[in-house]
C-alpha cells in the first residue's frame, strides 16, 4: 500500500511567496490512521529508519513510497484490505442500482474510479479535466497504487476534499530530485512529523556505497531551505529534529561543503538565538576530510576569508565561533541553511556595534557578517555551468598529497551531483610538459599545488579568464612555503578581475586556513574585493582582532608580586581587568593581594553563583579613569558573558587552547578590523592586552606560547628562546627510543623538529651498523645490491650481495628443498607475536615475521596476521593457515633486508614526499635487478649509497657500460631537484654523536 511522502525542505524562495495564512503545503488523499502508525514506529526509543521502495515521483513536496520489510506500518496492511474490500463492495451494490456523479469536477478534488486494469474501486485525485461534446475526461493518481488512468466522468464518484494549490518547484530541482531517486540502489526514510495525513521525512539514498541525505542535498545546491517539522497531536517535535551525528554524515562529507575544507572538530559550541543562522560554521567542518578517507591530516580549520562576488566598496568584516555550543540540530540545520536564499546579514550595522548586541547570556556570539550573501536560487543560474569549456574553479593546494586527497572526494562527490570532472594537476620541471599540457574537455575543476598551477600559468596566460573561484587551502601553509608563487599567481588572477565583468562568471577568492597569519591580510588588502572573514577559533580572532599580546616569565613562587607589577594602578583611561585563575582557593588569594593594594576588585567562581548579579552591576559600573578588576575561574565565563573587558591577566596558565580563546574572548568588543586600524601609535594606547605569565609548571607549553606569540607580532623575551630551547632539548632526549626521523635519513633535514613524534640525533648504542652474517654492514666501500621493495623513489630494501659467499642464496636453496615434501609443511597451531615462521608464495618460500594478530571476532572469519618478510623487507596480511613452522638451522641467519637510501636529491617545489610518479617508474626500473653502489654511511639497518648504477658488461669487448644511474633518472623527470647538502648534515650528525669512525670514512666524498 503506497504511502504519500514529502521532504521536510520547501522550495528555496518559498517563504516569500507563500499565501497569507495559507498551508504550507497542499493536502493529498492517504491511508487512515497513518498518524498512529507513525505514533508506533516512534515508540519510546525514537523514530527508525524505514527501508522504501519509491513508487511515484511529482517533485521533492509528493511522492509515494511502500514500506519494504518489518514495520508497524505493515501491521496494518490488514486493515487496508478491509477498507478497500468494503469500498468495493459499497460502490459496486449502489452502482449496480443508480449512476452516482459528483456536482462539480474540479482539479485536485479526491474521488473513487472503477479502473478496469485493475477491476477494483480506487481512491484517485483528479489531476487534469478534458471537456468533450458529451462527456469529461479525467486524468486520476490512484493514491493507493501511484499510478495515472483516464476515466470518463460518469465513472466519478463521490469528491472528499479539494487541495490548494502547492508552492512552485525549480523545474532543475524536480529532475535532480528523480535523477538520484532512480540512481539510487537504497531509499531509506526517517520519519519526522505528520502534517495532516501526509508523512514529513528525512530521505537517505545509496549510491555506490556512498550515503546522502536527499533532505541535505537539495538544501545545499540552493533548490531547497529547511523548515522545522509541523506540530501535531501525534508526534510531538518542537524543532527540526536534524542532527548532525546523522547517517548523512557518518563517513563522507555532504557535498555542499566540497569547497569548504574544515572549520572546526570541536563539538562543545554554543551560538545565540540573534545570530541570524550564521552558527552553522561551528559545525560544517567537523566532518573530517581526513578521519576516515585518508588519514588525520592535522587541525582544523579556522579561518575562512572569501572574497564578494561583486565588485564593491573595500570593506571587512569580522567573524567569530564561540566555544560552547548551541544543540547540534540547530548548529547543523543552520550549516545548511546558509546554503540557501534566505538573507544572513542585511542590517549594515558594524561589526563591533553587532558583537556589543549578541549578548544573551552564552559566552559569545557565534558569527558576524557585515553583508547579505543571496547564493543562486537555481542551477541554470549558478557560476558552475557547464556550457564554459574552461575550468571554473582552481583549488590550490600546499602538496601534492592534499591535493590527491581533494580531487579524490570531488570524484566521490560528484556521485551525488552533476559531474565536476575534476583534473589533477601535476606537471615537471620540464618546460615541454606544461607547454604541451591539454586540460580535458568539460573539466570544471582544477586541483594543483602553487608550482604546479605557476608554471602552467607560464604557457596558458589566459586560463584565469574563465574562472569563478579559486580557492586557497590552507592558506597560510601556502605562503609560508611558496611565498613567491602565490603572489604570482594572485597577481595574474588580479589582472583578469580587472578585465570586464562578466554577469555569468564574478570572480571570487576564497582562502581557507588553521591560523591568522599577516599574509592573509596581505590578501585582503591587496586582491579582494568586499571580503568576508570568519574565524572560529576566539584565539585566532584575537590575532585578527590586534590584541596585544605580553608574556611574563617568572617562577611560580614569584607569580604574586609579577601579578601586582602588571597591574596599572593609575590608569589614564578607563580599565577592565580580568585576571583567570585555576581554582576558587587561587580566585580568593588574588583578589585580596588586589585589593590589598587599593585596586577595587571583585571576584567570582563557582561557590558564589549566588552572587552573580550584583558582580555584573558592579562591573557596569565605571567610571573614566577608575579600574575594576574582577578575579574569576574559567567555568564563569559562560555566566558572565562579558565581552568589554580592556585586558586579560592569565594568573593561571589556560588548561587548553580552548579556555585561552574563551578568555581573550572577554575583550572582543574591542577586536578591530583591519579597517579600523589607525596609526601604529594610536594602536599601542587602544589596544586591549593579554597578559600570561610563564613559570616553570608550564614548561610542556612553552613552545606553543612562542608560536602563538610569534605569529602575533609580539615582543617575545630573550628568556623565553632560551626557555624553549631548553624544553625542546629535553623532548628530544626523551625520543632516544624512537626511530630516526624519516626525512632526515632521507633529505638530511626535517621541516619541523617541534612537532616530529621521531629522533633527531644520532644514537651511538642503536644506530651502530647491524650485522647480516659474522660481519657488520659496510660503512665505506662499492656493494652490490638487489633492491626488493621499492618504499617511494630513493628509499628501497633489498640485499646486499657478497662477492664470495651468498649465504641467503644457500639458505634459500635448502628452504626450498626442504619444504618440497608436503609432509614438512607443518600449519602452525599457535601463532605468536614476532616468532618466525615460513611462508610459501607462489613456488617459493620465505622467512616471514609476525608483527601483528587481528583478533578473531566471527568463526567463520579466517584469522589474518601482518607479518615482515625478514629478507625482503616488505609487508603483508597473510592467512594464519598459511603459515608454516621454521626449523631452528633457518632461523639462525640474521634478517638480510636492508635499508637502501639514494642521497643528493629530493623531491622538487619544497615537497616532503615523493609523487607517486617518480616512484612507480623507479620501482619498474630497479626491482629485482642486481646494481652497483658506493656505501657513504652506515647506521642501524640503513645504509646511504652514492651513486647506484646499473651496469652491463660487455663479455665480447671485455668491458662494462653504465645503463643508467639512479639519481640522473630520477633528476630526468623533472620531479627531482639536487640535494647537494644531504650527505654533509648526516656527517655532521654522526660527528656530534661521537660515533666510532675513521678518517676513511667521513672523507669520503661523493
Amino acid at each position: 500500500m503506497p504511502v504519500t511522502a514529502h521532504l521536510c525542505v520547501e522550495p528555496s524562495g518559498a517563504r516569500e511567496t507563500r499565501p497569507p495564512g495559507g498551508p504550507s503545503r497542499r493536502r493529498r488523499a492517504e491511508t487512515k490512521n497513518s498518524a498512529h502508525r507513525l505514533e508506533d514506529a516512534a515508540g519510546s526509543g525514537g523514530l527508525r529508519m524505514l527501508e522504501v521502495l519509491v513508487l511515484k515521483i511529482e517533485d521533492p513536496d509528493c511522492f509515494w513510497v511502500v514500506i519494504k520489510g518489518c514495520s508497524p506500518f505493515l501491521d496494518h496492511e490488514v486493515d487496508y484490505q478491509k477498507l478497500n474490500s468494503a469500498m468495493n463492495d459499497f460502490y459496486n451494490s449502489r452502482h449496480q442500482n443508480t449512476e452516482i456523479k459528483p456536482l462539480i469536477l474540479e482539479e485536485g478534488q479526491v474521488c473513487v474510479v472503477y479502473c478496469q486494469e485493475l477491476k477494483s474501486w480506487c481512491r484517485a485525485v483528479i489531476k487534469s479535466i478534458i471537456l468533450s461534446e458529451d462527456h469529461y475526461l479525467a486524468k486520476c493518481f490512484l493514491v493507493d497504487f501511484a499510478k495515472y488512468i483516464p476515466v470518463k466522468s460518469k465513472n466519478e464518484v463521490e469528491s472528499v476534499y479539494y487541495s490548494r494549490p502547492a508552492k512552485k518547484w525549480d523545474s532543475a530541482a524536480i529532475q535532480y530530485f528523480q535523477n538520484i531517486l532512480r540512481a539510487a540502489t537504497e531509499v531509506q526514510a526517517k520519519l519526522c512529523a505528520v502534517e495532516d495525513d501526509t508523512f514529513e521525512v528525512y530521505l537517505y539514498v545509496t549510491i555506490k556505497n556512498v550515503k546522502v541525505c536527499v533532505n541535505d542535498d537539495l538544501v545545499a545546491k540552493n533548490f531547497a531551505c529547511y523548515v522545522s517539522p509541523r506540530k501535531n497531536e501525534h508526534l510531538h517535535l518542537e524543532e527540526a529534529t536534524f542532527n548532525i551525528k546523522s547517517e548523512s554524515f557518518s563517513s563522507k562529507l555532504n557535498p555542499a561543503l566540497t569547497l569548504w575544507p574544515m572549520l572546526l572538530q570541536r563539538k562543545d559550541f554554543q551560538g545565540t538565538k540573534n545570530s541570524h543562522g550564521l552558527d552553522f560554521l561551528a559545525q560544517s567542518l567537523q566532518h573530517t576530510w581526513c578521519k576516515g578517507v585518508a588519514g588525520d591530516l592535522g587541525p582544523a580549520a579556522a579561518v575562512l576569508v572569501f572574497s564578494s562576488l561583486k565588485n564593491v566598496t573595500f570593506q571587512v568584516s569580522m567573524a567569530t565561533l564561540s566555544d560552547q555550543s548551541d544543540t547540534e540540530s540547530k548548529t547543523a540545520q543552520r550549516l545548511l541553511q546558509f546554503l540557501n536564499p534566505d538573507p544572513l546579514r542585511a542590517d549594515g550595522i558594524s561589526d563591533l556595534q553587532q558583537l556589543q548586541k549578541l549578548k544573551s547570556g552564552t559566552q559569545q556570539p557565534v558569527m558576524v557578517l557585515r553583508h547579505k550573501i543571496e547564493p543562486c536560487l537555481t542551477i541554470d543560474s549558478s557560476p558552475l555551468s557547464a556550457d564554459l569549456k574552461k575550468p571554473l574553479v582552481i583549488i590550490v593546494c600546499p602538496g601534492w598529497k592534499k591535493a590527491q586527497l581533494t580531487f579524490e572526494l570531488l570524484g566521490d562527490y560528484s556521485m551525488s551531483s552533476r559531474p565536476l570532472h575534476p583534473m589533477f594537476l601535476t606537471i615537471g620541471l620540464h618546460k615541454d610538459e606544461a607547454k604541451n599540457m591539454k586540460l580535458p574537455r568539460g573539466c570544471d575543476v582544477i586541483v594543483t599545488t602553487p608550482h604546479n598551477l605557476l608554471r602552467l600559468l607560464e604557457y596558458q596566460s589566459l586560463l584565469f579568464l574563465r574562472v569563478c573561484h579559486l580557492v586557497l587551502d590552507e592558506v597560510e601553509v601556502l605562503f609560508s612555503e611558496a611565498n613567491e608563487q602565490m603572489f604570482a599567481i594572485l597577481d595574474n588572477f588580479k589582472k583578469n578581475v580587472k578585465m570586464e565583468e562578466r554577469e555569468s562568471a564574478p570572480r571570487q577568492i576564497i582562502a581557507v586556513g588553521v591560523h591568522w597569519n599577516r599574509h592573509i591580510e596581505h590578501l585582503m588588502r591587496e586582491f579582494m574585493s568586499d571580503p568576508y572573514v570568519v574565524i572560529t577559533a576566539p584565539e585566532e580572532a584575537a590575532l585578527y582582532g590586534n590584541i596585544q599580546q605580553v608574556v611574563h616569565l617568572c617562577l611560580e613562587c614569584e607569580k604574586t608580586s609579577t601579578l601586582l607589577q602588571v597591574l596599572d594602578f593609575i590608569p589614564s583611561r578607563a580599565q577592565k581587568t580580568l585576571i583567570f585563575t585555576c581554582s576558587a582557593a587561587e580566585t580568593e588569594i588574588v583578589s585580596k593581594v588586589v585589593e590589598s593594594n587599593s585596586i577595587f576588585c571583585l571576584k567570582m567562581h563557582k561557590e558564589m553563583v549566588f552572587d552573580l548579579k550584583n558582580v555584573l552591576e558592579q562591573w557596569k559600573k565605571l567610571s573614566s579613569g577608575s579600574h575594576i578588576v574582577l578575579a574569576l575561574t574559567d567555568d564563569c565565563i559562560p555566566l558572565l558573558a562579558i565581552t568589554d573587558a580592556t585586558c586579560v591577566i592569565h594568573f593561571s596558565f589556560p588548561s587548553s587552547p580552548k579556555f585561552f580563546g574563551g578568555r581573550l574572548y572577554c575583550m572582543s568588543d574591542h577586536f578591530e578590523s583591519l579597517t579600523e586600524q589607525g596609526s601604529p601609535a594610536e594602536q599601542r594606547d587602544k589596544k586591549p592586552k593579554s597578559v600570561l605569565l610563564l613559570t616553570e609548571k608550564n614548561a610542556s607549553q612553552a613552545v606553543g606560547v612562542l608560536r602563538y606569540l610569534e605569529r602575533a607580532d609580539a615582543k617575545i623575551p630573550l628568556e623565553l628562546y632560551e626557555f624553549t630551547a631548553g624544553v625542546l632539548e629535553a623532548k628530544e632526549d626523551k625520543k632516544a627510543n624512537r626511530p630516526l626521523c624519516r626525512y632526515l635519513k632521507a633529505f638530511g633535514f626535517c621541516k619541523d623538529k617541534r612537532i616530529c613524534p621521531d629522533r633527531h640525533h644520532i644514537n651511538p648504542e642503536t644506530d651502530m651498523p647491524r650485522k647480516l652474517t659474522k660481519q657488520a654492514l659496510p660503512m665505506f666501500g662499492y656493494i652490490k645490491i638487489i633492491p626488493c621493495y621499492i618504499s617511494n623513489a630513493t628509499n628501497y630494501f633489498g640485499r646486499i650481495i657478497d662477492k664470495h659467499v651468498d649465504l641467503y642464496a644457500t639458505l634459500n636453496a635448502e628452504m626450498n628443498e626442504y619444504f618440497k615434501d608436503s609432509s614438512s609443511k607443518t600449519t602452525v597451531e599457535k601463532v605468536e607475536k614476532f616468532r618466525l615462521y615460513g611462508l610459501e608464495e607462489k613456488t617459493s618460500f620465505h622467512r616471514v615475521q609476525v608483527l601483528e594478530m587481528s583478533p578473531r571476532e566471527d568463526s567463520w572469519v579466517l584469522d589474518s596476521v601482518l607479518v615482515k618478510f625478514i629478507d625482503e623487507g616488505r609487508t603483508g596480511l597473510v592467512a594464519t593457515a598459511q603459515l608454516l613452522h621454521l626449523p631452528e638451522n633457518f632461523s639462525a641467519l640474521p634478517p638480510q633486508a636492508v635499508e637502501f637510501i639514494v642521497c643528493r636529491v629530493r623531491p622538487a617545489d619544497n615537497e616532503i614526499e615523493w609523487n607517486p610518479k617518480v616512484t612507480r617508474y623507479i620501482h619498474h626500473k630497479v626491482v629485482g635487478k642486481l646494481h652497483d653502489a658506493k656505501v657513504v654511511l652506515a647506521l642501524g639497518n640503513t645504509v646511504w649509497i652514492d651513486p647506484m648504477v646499473h651496469v652491463t658488461k660487455l663479455s665480447n669487448l671485455r668491458t662494462s657500460v653504465v645503463d643508467y644511474n639512479v639519481r640522473a633518472e630520477i633528476l630526468s623527470m623533472g620531479m627531482g631537484v639536487d640535494n647537494s647538502e644531504h650527505v654533509e648534515e648526516l656527517k655532521k650528525l654522526y660527528k656530534g654523536a661521537k660515533m666510532p669512525t675513521s678518517e676513511e670514512t667521513l672523507n669520503q666524498t661523493p
